[in-house]
């Protein structure tokens, strides 16, 4: 079984990379996801685009869900038997913890992909935020993806490339756009030694919310740019997958950008994630309460 472990921060592009290659392959492939927040989002957008996926629950890989994690490769192995398995750990967590799991298990060959996003990530790191865990998981990676490279000049893009050589010479670099690659993915090291780092977490605050009866698009977009203008605390993240007036919509937002598409099928349960710091929880449901009938998990 191919094993590719997939990291990279909040936003970056990780289900993007998935949907691509997972969608692209005559392999049979299952995504193991471990999404951020009770509610979780990204097994279901797999699941509308034809793809196996298993969803651990909300957590941390690299500590309180190791055992979870091992079980449910050994169920992914015994009720799927796939080609190929996509393990995407949280965007708040390192690779460390898949590493340590497929160790005990006696699995040494994978790949690892780290995903970086092009307009945030030099920035991010001069200002030393994240920059331990971003070290990490570009040092741990095989493969890096610079994304979103339509959305920078080349100065950045070489800035940018630069300091993920200076993290990780040994990696293979591409530049990206929506994630998306023109060839084959090389394959990693053919045995692993073993993983001497210490896994890092980044302590983000999380609230998941149910919505219930009639839901406007127009008022999810107005909640979503009322998250980015930082009103309610510094939010890094946001996802959103409801039944709207105008049918299934999935939203996004990543560090105050936002953007809105259509969701080919309904959506079992109207939800929306945010993550972040500082986060005022009481102003957040006021102003979901003032729009929906909220239920917060």
């Amino acid at each position: 079984m191919k094993i590719t472990i997939v990291c990279g921060l909040l936003g970056s592009g990780k289900t993007t990379f998935i949907r691509n290659i997972a969608k692209g392959s005559t392999q049979k492939t299952v995504v193991l996801v471990n999404d951020f927040g009770k509610a979780g989002i990204d097994g279901e957008v797999f699941s509308a685009s034809g793809i196996d996926s298993v969803e651990l629950p909300s957590g941390c890989i690299c500590c309180t869900l190791r055992f979870d994690l091992i079980t449910s490769i050994k169920k992914i192995m015994a009720e799927y038997n796939p080609d190929h398995l996509i393990i995407e750990p949280s965007g708040i967590a390192s690779p460390s913890g898949v590493i340590e799991a497929l160790g005990e298990m006696g699995l040494r060959q994978y790949s690892i992909i780290g995903i970086v996003d092009s307009t945030e990530f030099v920035e991010l790191y001069e200002a030393e935020v994240y920059s331990g865990f971003f070290e990490e998981q570009v040092s741990l990676s095989d493969i890096v993806l610079i994304n979103k490279i339509d959305l920078i000049d080349e100065d950045l893009a070489n800035k940018t490339a630069a300091l993920v050589n200076t993290i990780n010479p040994g990696a293979i670099v591409y530049r990206t756009v929506r994630a998306a690659l023109d060839e084959p993915l090389p394959e990693g090291p053919e045995e692993r030694t073993g993983n001497k780092t210490k896994g890092k977490r980044l302590n983000f605050e999380t609230l998941s919310l149910t919505l219930t009866g009639s839901i406007s698009a127009r008022s999810v977009e107005d909640f979503f740019r009322e998250l980015a203008g930082g009103r309610f605390g510094n939010i890094i993240r946001g996802k959103g997958l409801l039944n709207t007036d105008i049918g299934p919509q999935k939203f996004d937002l990543t560090f105050g950008n936002m953007e809105s598409a259509v969701f080919n099928n309904r959506v079992t349960e109207s939800r929306i994630v945010i993550i972040g710091y500082n986060l005022d929880m009481a102003l957040i449901m006021k102003a979901a309460n003032d729009r929906w009938e909220t239920l917060i998990l």
